[in-house]
């Protein structure tokens, strides 16, 4: 089912007020932010209201709309989507299964979280919106609504558009609604890998396999963003979400990221990483 924009839903999007850096390319900044997810208290950061690209972070949103989406009845778990030639062009990151053919919303879900697929993301937004666009608007509005200021979206991949923009802050907030809003999907962030159509496909988020305590939520990459990654972690009696963004390597996001959490929520026992607990936090 397609959700119409209305004439009011696309002014109140102009009407928004945008980041200066929405309208030109800038390079990579950056920033990081620590935030303890019950109380909201930022616990650590650096440069957290800068301007910066999401890259594929940006199909966290993405999630949150097809979360909602699923819960209001406007998709179904077993739901048919067609892979369009828009989204069947979707390098790199892809399913590859050609244009005209469908995968179910669960597919597309599990390829975001898990393969970070462009074209099931851009599958689930020509469902809901008629088209990219259309759907980026969604987004923003979204964005907005949930305290994401700064956040401007243009697509649902996270492919390079210099007016797709975030911050630290902002996507931070949107981890915390994430887990506030949708606790049972939340848990999917935690998987490690999926099996399409008998093929077993491991996922390329290190932070679930280096510390322990770690359940999600998305990394991603762009030569103008540099390597980003949402992180939460648990150690069964307390929560933190991690943001670094515009890390000049893998390796660099990846010990950034963990040093973050081993100074504030300490090394997490193994067993602690299959403890789920309720969050209540609000976002900051």
């Amino acid at each position: 089912m397609i959700l119409r924009l209305s004439r009011f839903c696309l002014l109140a999007l102009l009407c928004l007020p945008l980041p200066l850096a929405a309208t030109s390319a800038k390079a990579a900044t950056h920033a990081n932010i620590l935030v303890d997810a019950e109380t909201g208290e930022v616990l650590a950061s650096m440069n957290p209201d800068a301007i910066t690209y999401p890259a594929s972070l940006t199909k966290m949103m993405t999630l949150y709309l097809t979360f909602e989406a699923l819960h209001s009845g406007r998709l179904s778990w077993d739901q048919r989507l067609v892979i369009s030639k828009n989204a069947n062009d979707k390098e790199p990151y892809k399913f590859a299964i050609g244009a005209g053919n469908t995968i179910s919303v669960r597919e597309a879900v599990m390829g975001m979280v898990v393969l970070s697929a462009n074209d099931a993301a851009t599958a689930v937004a020509e469902t809901l919106a008629g088209s990219e666009a259309a759907f980026g608007v969604v987004m923003t509005v979204k964005a907005h609504k949930l305290g994401m200021n700064d956040t401007v979206f243009t697509n649902p991949s996270g492919l390079p558009d210099p007016a797709q923009v975030t911050t630290a802050t902002d996507m931070a907030r949107l981890g915390l609604a994430l887990i506030r809003d949708f606790p049972e999907e939340y848990k999917l962030f935690a998987s490690r890998g999926m099996t399409f159509r008998g093929m077993k496909l491991r996922g390329h988020n290190p932070f679930l396999v280096r510390y322990p305590g770690g359940d999600g939520i998305k990394t991603g990459y762009t030569k103008a963003a540099g390597y980003n990654i949402v992180t939460s972690a648990t150690n069964g009696e307390r929560r933190l979400v991690g943001v670094v963004l515009g890390a000049s390597s893998n390796d660099a996001r990846n010990t950034e990221i963990i040093g973050l959490f081993e100074k504030h929520l300490g090394p997490v026992p193994v067993k602690a990483s299959q403890t789920s607990i309720k969050i209540q936090g609000q976002t900051p």
